[in-house]
């Protein structure tokens, strides 16, 4: 069942949409513009939950490694600390 409508659009926007869409179609179009875009928008959203957590993973093991390797430093004269294997 289709709902009816009234938008209103940039001057500009109109022209562009015919040229794309044809006349007569301009419902058909802005129906598959909005499907893709909230599709698009639902992909980038659960990407970045995804990603998200993985980046905080990646920050702990890089703390964690950062920890490590501060505890093979050695201490030398000259104050600070200088790695073991340089």
């Amino acid at each position: 069942m289709n709902k009816r409508l009234n938008i209103t659009l940039p001057e500009q926007t109109v022209p562009l949409m015919d040229r794309v869409a044809g006349q007569g179609q301009r419902s058909s179009f802005i129906d598959r513009a909005v499907r893709r875009y909230v599709k698009e928008e639902t992909r980038a959203n659960l990407r970045k939950q995804l990603t998200e957590p993985m980046q905080h993973i990646r920050r702990t093991i890089g703390r964690q490694q950062d920890l490590q390797l501060a505890s093979t430093a050695t201490p030398y004269a000259g104050g600070g600390c200088i790695q073991d294997a340089c």
